[in-house]
């Protein structure tokens, strides 16, 4: 079994596709339902946040796991394979661990070195495991993966700005608003879930004078209002508004900030055309949903400045601080080679067992031959023969054992427990006998790549665009 990893990001396909991916909280255990059910998927974690979709799933084999995969995904957005494969990355092997690695850190992010990456892979996590769909592999790898992006944040600095999505829309609305800064400005947030929360911590810290929050559930955003009471300067109130209120609540608003996990707009073009109605200063939508909370249309209102993932996308492109990026991916690799080398040298074990276990039955039976050739053997001979003989094999297979175990932390450990397995006619399919899984070729695949991946033979290497792990970010 071998860990794949295939999806889509703001890196690879524009918004309007990540939309129609995105895949809503409550869809989340019908999606990985589909996946278990495919036959050469055994474990699957779903991760869909507001700048990529992923899917993380332990298979049997390269091509038929990403033929399972990529059939779920398109069938859930409605995508022909071949206009959905255009936008994919794939992952296998030795390249998904240092991808997963590399996104707890947050080097994969739109906002390089934003920490949020790392509560929404725990609740990704935590969603498959209470859906019965991670295992003994996904549980090691996903838990190391937030190991390591923790230490990675801790000692680096990448993330010393606290920058994240949020963080980088309120700046563009702030430019929008004449960049004076949000202190005393009054901001509408529509949806009380992590974003929002984080929104409104933003605004919060900004001086905000007045942050009314909208939510479906009357429960959750009057909780979020009570938290930012908490904690809000005296120049900040806030307070909780029904839905229906919109209009109302943005005709003296300053700004719009959306963000929920609703498939399908929550902000229509109606409330906000009555809320402009009068006004004489502009109203600016921020827009973080995937798929969109604002009808696109809201954009093209006199008076309504808009700022989105689309334009978020295009300005933070490739935008990082290059020292503690580079110091970072410094500490993903090392992280993501110890690991690799603990995971070939565990996977060598049952060769080794089952190669002392071999030994053992040779021993005794010689030493069974032994008893029924001189039955009168003195008891106290025998047992000393026995000794003996235990001694010198397990001296003979010291330093092979020792020595099979340390090259299987290298590139190449599999060939030595193969070699093992071959010299000494090891029964692959007994269990204590089996010992590395089949794995291809570690390797890296994006774009149209993917769909000739698609189409090459079952039993092929997956060597499309493969490179060595020091090269994949």
């Amino acid at each position: 079994m071998s860990v794949l990893v295939v999806g889509l990001s703001h890196r690879s396909a524009p918004v309007e596709v990540l939309e129609r991916l995105a895949v809503a909280p409550g869809d989340v255990p019908k999606l990985l339902e589909e996946m278990l059910d495919r036959a050469h998927v055994e474990e699957a974690v779903v991760l869909s946040t507001c700048n990529r979709i992923e899917i993380c799933a332990v298979v049997d084999a390269f091509h038929g796991g990403l033929g399972d995969v990529t059939d779920v995904l398109g069938t859930h957005a409605g995508f022909p394979i071949g206009e959905l494969s255009e936008h994919l990355f794939v992952h296998y092997a030795g390249s998904a661990v240092q991808h997963l690695f590399a996104l707890a850190a947050g080097l994969d992010s739109m906002v390089v070195g934003e920490s949020q990456i790392l509560g929404q892979l725990r609740g990704a996590y935590a969603a498959a495991d209470s859906a019965g769909a991670v295992g003994k592999v996904l549980h090691e790898l996903v838990q190391q993966a937030l190991r390591v992006g923790k230490r990675v944040h801790a000692g680096t600095g990448i993330d010393e700005a606290g920058a994240s999505v949020v963080s980088e829309a309120l700046r563009d609305a702030d430019r929008e608003l004449g960049g004076a800064g949000l202190a005393g400005r009054r901001a509408v947030v529509v949806g009380a879930g992590a974003m929002g929360a984080l929104a409104a911590a933003h605004l919060r810290r900004a001086g905000a004078g007045e942050i009314v929050v909208l939510n479906r559930s009357a429960e959750r955003g009057e909780r979020l209002v009570e938290k930012i009471v908490e904690h809000a300067d005296p120049g900040t109130t806030a307070r909780y508004a029904a839905m229906d209120d919109l209009a109302a609540e943005l005709r003296s608003a300053d700004l719009l900030l959306a963000c929920t996990g609703s498939i399908g707009h929550v902000v229509g073009v109606e409330p906000v055309t009555e809320a402009l109605a009068g006004r004489t200063s502009p109203l600016v939508v921020c827009d973080l949903g995937l798929p969109r909370d604002v009808d696109p249309a809201v954009g093209e209102l006199t008076g309504v400045r808009m700022v989105d993932l689309i334009t978020l996308q295009r300005r933070l492109l490739d935008v990082a601080d290059g020292g503690s990026v580079a110091a970072a991916q410094e500490m993903v690799d090392a992280e993501a080679q110890q690991y690799l080398a603990g995971q070939r040298s565990a996977e060598v074990t049952p060769t080794v067992t089952a190669l002392r276990r071999r030994a053992s039955e040779v021993v005794d039976a010689e030493l069974l031959r032994l008893d029924s050739r001189l039955p009168d053997l003195d008891g106290h001979v025998r047992e000393e023969l026995s000794r003996t003989v235990r001694r010198v094999v397990d001296k003979l297979l010291h330093t092979p054992t020792v020595q099979v175990k340390r090259l299987a932390e290298g590139p190449d450990g599999d060939s030595y427990a193969a070699a093992l397995r071959t010299l000494f006619e090891l029964d692959p399919q007994a269990a204590a006998a089996v010992a590395a899984p089949v794995r291809g070729a570690d390797a890296s695949v994006d774009g149209g790549d993917v769909t000739a991946a698609l189409n090459a033979p079952l039993d092929a290497t997956p060597s499309i665009g493969s490179r060595p792990p020091e090269q994949i970010t």
